[in-house]
């Protein structure tokens, strides 16, 4: 998702991912260090205490699209392939080794021999298969991923297939060649002795795998082959996660890693309440806002004994206004769909003002929605924003025939019903509740009534994707790649929540294709081309038009797009912020204890 703004909305708290492990004997070994980061060894033992905004739903990664769920899956689990923090290249990782064909369309994965699961039980190849088969292409999987492994060859919808040639080998084949497909290989492997009673190859209904590890499941129960494992959980208090002493990575020095004996948890919703538990010295670590900076930083400068951190973001998760084009209100769907509407309202949205006010200027204009450091896939298409000025957004109001008939300084969508809607936002983020505020107090100038409704940021995505707000604020982040946001920005998509009419009538069925503008069907293609399209140079125009769309047609209005800030305590060596957003598909914070 990997899905907001930085420390505050569904997917943007920073992972802390410790980077390392011990290996057993009869392991293969990865030896990881960053010294181009400024990374130096580090000294095993004692505890990092860190913030989660929310209880997790579950501790079943694939079974909610839950915030909390992903940041603790970080810790527990790992994927095939993974980033360099250096480099952002692909490296070796739960698979030491790969081959692809010269066709591009068979990918041979070895296992690195050794890796065990949290409970002592060996990885094998059956658990792979198991993982892509059962869970990640479950189309009733709340948090799969089944789009990613279906290709349209000459019209028709074809799967990758996936076998186990031994213990220790995979084999996918793919209908046809993928440019991306390493890349989308950062999936999370699960268990396959553990969950196969909530497979349909252990007998269950599709729809079963969402019950997998309920938060009253014993901790025993949930293992993966990460850095650490579940030890204890307090409802609505605290999970406490335990150092792996069989992990298979190291650091320079041979040392197994991670340094750290144990991650806890506490359960801290909202801004406030985070900032005061880190103020008080109860949190090791705090991602923080533009907002926060001034005073962080002036704590900082005074001796507080903790270092405010800046960073560029290529990822992270430029907030951005939605309106319901499937909204429960007829009328108010009606009006959202029209692309003039929402253009004229792009003109009342005061992006300048929220980098300044909001994040203290550290944040910048945002690509729609490439981030603007990607130089490889970014098209500047700041020339068809409609920038702040109220009196052209009152002008292009008054084309649409939105005019206060009835004399109380709100226009009227019909006669005698005024211009209102519902904008949700997370109450529980200053940044959100800052940009919502702006946002009503600019739409009330030029006659538009917002009435605000606040919830937990965590809730954002799911209300959207269950279609029950009129217009909303979320944020959702930037990859390097315009593919691997293919389910949030390609019409029809599992996260494409903001024209759910496109999404098809039963999961796993081609999208509805009838309710796409012409627009969106451009879209559709471009992203159906892009997932099989070798030639870089052709990808990287097609999406640039992409962009072009997006901010000729507004699907969405993007707001700004923040840089990376962080506080960490002085007792915390070899911090570095590299921020993801959906586990498994970015990089991620690490700790080195010292």
């Amino acid at each position: 998702m990997q899905m907001q703004p930085r420390g505050f909305t569904l997917l943007a708290f920073a992972l802390i991912f410790a980077l390392a492990l011990a290996s057993v004997a009869s392991a293969q070994p990865k030896t990881v260090g960053y010294p181009g980061l400024g990374i130096e060894p580090g000294t095993p033992g004692g505890p990092l205490t860190l913030a989660l905004p929310d209880a997790p739903p579950r501790f079943f990664y694939y079974g909610e699209i839950s915030q909390p769920s992903q940041l603790l899956s970080q810790q527990m689990f790992d994927s095939l392939v993974e980033y360099d923090l250096e480099t952002y290249d692909l490296i070796p990782a739960l698979a030491r080794d790969w081959d692809i064909s010269e066709d591009g369309t068979v990918f041979t994965f070895y296992l690195r021999e050794g890796v065990t699961w949290h409970d002592g039980e060996p990885l094998t190849a059956d658990d792979v298969v198991f993982t892509y088969e059962q869970i990640i292409t479950n189309p009733e999987a709340r948090a799969g991923d089944a789009a990613q492994f279906t290709f349209t060859v000459e019209g028709e919808p074809r799967q990758v297939t996936f076998e186990a040639l031994d213990e220790l080998t995979v084999r996918m084949t793919l209908p046809a060649p993928s440019p991306t497909f390493l890349l989308q290989q950062r999936f999370f492997i699960m268990p396959k002795h553990k969950l196969l009673p909530y497979s349909v190859e252990g007998g269950a209904e599709p729809a079963d795998i969402n019950d997998a590890w309920p938060t009253s499941v014993a901790p025993s129960e949930v293992v993966g082959t990460g850095p650490f494992r579940l030890s204890a959980y307090v409802p609505g208090q605290l999970v406490r996660l335990d150092r792996n002493e069989n992990y298979w990575k190291v650091d320079d020095a041979g040392t197994p890693l991670p340094y750290v004996e144990r991650l806890e948890y506490l359960i801290v919703p909202g801004t406030e309440a985070q900032t005061a538990q880190f103020l008080a010295g109860n949190l090791d670590q705090l991602n923080i806002t533009g907002v926060q900076f001034p005073d962080f930083k002036s704590r900082e400068l005074a001796g507080a004994g903790f270092s405010v951190i800046e960073s560029p973001a290529l990822f992270g998760s430029p907030p951005h206004l939605a309106f319901n084009f499937s909204a429960a209100d007829p009328v108010l769907a009606e009006l959202f769909s029209q692309a003039e509407f929402r253009r004229a309202m792009e003109y009342a949205v005061d992006r300048w003002r929220v980098i300044d006010d909001v994040y203290n200027g550290l944040a910048e204009l945002p690509g729609t929605p490439t981030a603007p450091v990607n130089a490889a896939f970014y098209e500047d298409t700041t020339d068809l924003f409609n920038m702040y000025d109220l009196e052209a957004a009152a002008a292009a109001l008054d084309a649409l025939g939105l005019i206060d008939t009835s004399g109380n300084g709100v226009r009227n969508i019909t006669p005698g019903r005024d211009l209102e809607f519902t904008l949700t936002y997370g109450s529980d983020s200053a940044v959100f509740t800052d940009i919502a505020t702006i946002i009503q107090n600019d739409f009330a100038q030029v006659g538009v009534k917002v009435n605000l409704q606040g919830i937990m940021a965590t809730q954002l995505l799911g209300t959207g994707m269950a279609g029950d707000f009129e217009a909303i604020i979320v944020a959702l982040g930037n990859q390097p790649d315009p593919e691997l946001r293919k389910p949030i920005w390609q019409p029809g998509g599992a996260l494409y929540y903001w024209h759910r009419a496109t999404h098809p009538e039963t999961p796993g069925d081609p999208p509805n294709f009838d309710a796409m503008f012409d627009w969106e069907r451009r879209i559709f293609e471009i992203f159906e081309q892009g997932s099989v399209e070798m030639d870089a140079e052709v990808r990287a125009a097609n999406y640039r038009e992409w962009q072009r769309l997006n901010a000729e047609y507004a699907p969405v209005i993007m707001i700004a797009k923040p840089g990376n800030v962080a506080a960490v305590y002085d007792h915390v060596g070899n911090f570095v912020y590299s921020l993801g957003v959906i586990p498994g598909y970015n990089p991620v914070p690490f700790y080195y204890r010292r």
